[in-house]
């Protein structure tokens, strides 16, 4: 049985990349520091999915065990020297913090003369990011290391698409996830072609997939969030059923459609592009989910960032003579999001209260283009109460 070490136990790490790991025959070892869902997987060996759509499908996953890297570093080690596949779901900016153990196991591949390859694919809502998980590994190798992971080693990049919604339940293993998902590789990059896993789709070019889903999925579903939060709306699906978010849904959208071909018209058409969005419209409105915009919404300053979901399309549609109202009527609804449970929505809050306003945006955003920036100021004072 082929073995894939997976760093992150969480929702998506169980409820999708296990998922497909699972269907195509791995024995899945799930690292993270949640002792009571890593005592879980070794105490059962198995967990549940359930699919969130009338049928109320449930999935049973087999052949998992874990390891709790902050106790067992060593042990993620040996997993990585004996895996045929490495993935990662743990968030962009931990990233960073799993390169020197992926580092060591690539090592002791290499000491002990293993020449099979081996993929690491971060699965993360990013850019490039594997490419990045690669550069932060590179820092802990040796220029030996460096010749074999040259050889053997590949970080191709990938795209991940599915809602899991924030839950709890009884059962600390048990995830419920929406029916849709979509993950996508860059073949391009693959290091290991022995095998292709069923239920991706593989890209030569990922870029024009990744953007696309990124400003249509994840700038559509912030969108949402912070349109509802506006309104007072505490769900997105609550938020959706009133006009005026719908619209602010479209309007954004339809600046994404334009974006989107005015950049890769080559891969993606009008016609398909619209039929995209209106998928995502139905599973942001998924009535078996019922998702939390204190969820979608957190983190603002985040994404708020200059290559993150509203101030790259912005700037990008910008450069190209192009409409980017709606995305700059979000961004405004960001800057006055408030939100006392979420660390950067009060840090952010502060900074307004304590700062001059251009000076903060300049922080958050890194824009330097004094039209845009004024546009932004105008925006969020006219939303910030």
């Amino acid at each position: 049985m082929k073995k894939a070490v997976h760093f992150g136990a969480g929702n998506i790490g169980r409820g999708f990349i296990g998922e497909i790991l699972n269907k195509n025959g791995f024995e899945i070892t799930f690292v993270d520091m949640n002792a009571s869902v890593i005592d879980a997987l070794n105490e059962r060996h198995a967990y549940e999915i359930g699919l969130a759509s009338p049928e109320h499908e449930k999935i049973e996953i087999t052949n998992v065990q874990g390891i709790n890297n902050g106790q067992d570093p060593q042990q993620v080690v040996k997993a990585i020297a004996e895996a045929d596949l490495v993935t990662t779901a743990i968030g962009p900016n931990i990233l960073p913090y799993i390169a020197e153990l992926i580092a060591q196991g690539i090592q002791g591949r290499r000491t002990s003369g293993k020449q099979s390859p081996l993929d690491f694919l971060a699965c993360e809502n990013m850019i490039g990011g594997s490419e990045f998980l690669g550069e932060k590994v590179a820092e802990y190798l040796s220029d030996e290391d460096k010749t074999y992971v040259s050889q053997y080693i590949g970080f191709p990049n990938a795209a991940v698409d599915r809602i899991v919604p924030g839950q709890h339940h009884t059962d600390v293993l048990y995830v419920e996830v929406e029916p849709f998902r979509e993950w996508v590789i860059d073949e391009s990059q693959l290091k290991n072609t022995s095998f292709k896993l069923e239920g991706v789709h593989y890209a030569t070019d990922l870029e024009p997939f990744i953007e696309r889903k990124l400003f249509s999925v994840n700038s559509g579903h912030a969108t949402v969030a912070y349109n509802s939060a506006y309104k007072g709306y505490p769900t997105i699906l609550e938020g959706l059923q009133h006009k005026e978010v719908l619209q602010a849904l479209k309007d954004v959208q339809a600046e994404t459609r334009a974006l989107l071909l005015a950049k890769w018209g080559s891969y993606f058409t009008e016609e398909s592009l619209l039929e995209y969005h209106k998928v995502i419209i139905s599973r942001f409105a998924n009535p078996e989910i019922v998702d939390e915009v204190s969820r979608v919404g957190r983190t603002p300053i985040r994404k708020l960032g200059y290559d993150e979901r509203f101030i790259r399309p912005i700037r990008e549609l910008k450069e190209r003579g192009l409409n980017y109202t709606a995305h700059l009527d979000v961004v405004g609804k960001i800057f006055a999001y408030q939100d006392d449970q979420d660390v950067q929505a009060v840090e952010l809050q502060k900074k307004i209260a304590t700062t001059d306003l251009l000076q903060v945006i300049k922080e958050v955003t890194g824009l330097s283009d004094p039209q845009l920036l004024h546009e932004i100021e105008n925006i969020v004072k006219k939303y910030k109460k």
